[in-house]
């Protein structure tokens, strides 16, 4: 899986895992942990050029935060109330 990359907006190529790996590292910085999230194991292992990122499942409480943070950027916040 670690062949697969995507292209940063600084000319930095990431592998999925590493996408991944910032994705967690945002969300838990913002009061979020997404427990399953993941690199999807079939299109990780596949010839598609981009794999698919689980996000996984989560329980109301983790649904709730993850809301309260997008609502708080959508409306111009740092992180939600």
């Amino acid at each position: 899986m670690s062949g697969v990359t995507e292209l940063m907006s600084d000319g930095r190529l990431l592998t999925t895992e590493e996408i991944v790996a910032r994705l967690r590292a945002v969300l838990e910085g913002v009061g979020v942990a997404l427990p399953s999230l993941g690199v999807d194991p079939v299109s990780g292992a596949s010839s598609e050029p981009f794999a698919l990122v689980a996000l996984g499942r989560c329980n109301v409480r983790t649904a709730t935060r993850l809301a309260v943070v997008l609502e708080g950027v959508a409306a111009g916040g740092d992180e939600g109330a």
